[in-house]
């Protein structure tokens, strides 16, 4: 069942999973809150998004359903999207689920992976993953521990002397890998690791998986580390040159190169929610900001998802500091353009925004580009809609505002 109301968006949410398969982007779980309480969006509900038309459609899901939860770790491979641990109102989840987004009949089952080999993590949230040949590879994350299972990679943040558990941050690795359904930690061959963190960001670029920020105890980072997902031996912390992005946590890492990454926002040091973009090269090992990014949209635990011609898609997260503030919770889509568009691309864009100029001759296109067109003038004609709302609904908070401080 789906339900494509003309320019509907999905509900605004932070901590969910988003991924990109094809021409859409997926979004599933996550929370927002309704007068000081967390409220879980419903965990039989995905999201897709046509980035070709700019139109949203909800899904209804069926089969074992995960339960709705927020920080959870969701990434896809071969077409599946994968969501592993998270947080509830029961605690912390070391479940892992998927489901097929290359349905033919629009249909999405979820399943619960339950017969595999190995040990899965302890339970966990706020997590990243790497894909790497067919391979889910996690580190760290903040949960819960029993005595028993204390080892070093693991900082204490709280106990329960009574119960035996123990809450805090982890800088373990597991695999599970989705041919053999096994899960195992591999034999970390040298190098220093990077020290427990949650709410961190990883990215993979060729057979290394970097590590940026993230929080610990009191602490948030800046730091950038990788591991060499053939040799499993870790770098260290990375001593880059130049100037270096804020110390952050729930902020994004995404590839947008062989050889490069673009940070986006986070939480500074100082509870700052940012609105920063730096894009890391690592043939120069250098961080450069860029400067063109607007500074009025803070983002902090959104999901950031590479499209098809590398612009970045951020959707959802908070504008405010949700450990003070936790009423800022966004569903709008900033679309960030890491390089320029092809040409094709930027005929179709230009067709789209001058549709009511060029109607005349739209009509004499043939019929593949004369599709392509059509989409994309729906495209546009969505983005000026939601801009349009976006714009009354902050003149009224502002208007609000005003009226509540005189």
């Amino acid at each position: 069942m789906a339900d494509s109301q003309p320019f509907c968006v999905a509900e605004e949410r932070s901590g969910h999973c988003a991924v990109v398969d094809g021409n859409f982007l997926y979004v599933w779980g996550g929370y927002v809150s309704i007068e000081d309480n967390e409220v879980y969006l419903p965990n039989d509900e995905i999201w897709t998004y046509d980035i070709d038309s700019g139109l949203w459609t909800m899904h209804l899901m069926e089969g074992e359903l995960p339960t709705s939860m927020s920080g959870s770790c969701g990434v896809c491979i071969n077409g599946k999207l994968y969501v592993f641990g998270g947080y509830d109102d029961k605690g912390y989840s070391n479940r892992l689920y998927f489901v097929n987004l290359r349905t033919r009949d629009g249909t999405y089952v979820w399943e619960k992976i339950t017969n595999f080999e190995g040990q899965p993590p302890t339970p966990r949230d706020k997590l990243s993953c790497w894909v790497y040949k067919d391979r889910l590879i996690y580190f760290g994350g903040y949960g819960c521990r029993r005595h028993s299972e204390l080892q070093d990679c693991f900082d204490v943040h709280d106990a329960s002397w009574e119960e035996q558990i123990f809450w805090g941050w982890h800088n373990d690795v597991h695999i599970f890998d989705t041919k053999t359904r096994s899960w195992f930690q591999p034999e970390i061959k040298g190098g220093v690791p990077p020290q427990p963190r949650a709410a961190h960001t990883c990215a993979v670029l060729g057979n290394k998986g970097y590590i940026f920020g993230g929080r610990v105890l009191q602490t948030r980072m800046n730091d950038l580390h990788c591991l060499n997902l053939d040799t499993w031996t870790w770098s260290g912390r990375i001593p880059v040159n130049g100037e270096t992005p804020k110390h952050r946590s729930w902020h994004t890492l995404t590839p947008i190169a062989d050889d490069k990454l673009f940070l986006f926002g986070g939480l500074s040091a100082d509870n700052i929610p940012l609105s920063d973009g730096w894009i890391y090269n690592v043939i120069t090992n250098c961080w450069k900001q860029l400067t063109h990014l607007p500074k009025t949209r803070p983002r902090l635990w959104h999901t950031a998802c590479l499209g098809k011609e590398n612009e970045i898609m951020v959707f959802g997260g908070s504008k405010d500091d949700l450990l003070s503030l936790d009423t800022g919770h966004c569903n709008d889509l900033l679309i960030f353009q890491t390089q320029p568009y092809s040409l094709l691309r930027s005929c179709l864009d230009c067709i789209g925004k001058n549709a009511i100029i060029l109607e005349s001759q739209i009509s004499l296109l043939p019929p593949k580009l004369l599709q392509q067109v059509l989409k994309k003038i729906t495209f546009w004609t969505a983005a000026n809609h939601r801009e349009e709302q976006r714009i009354q609904k902050e003149e009224t908070e502002n208007k609000y505002q005003w009226i509540s401080s005189n």
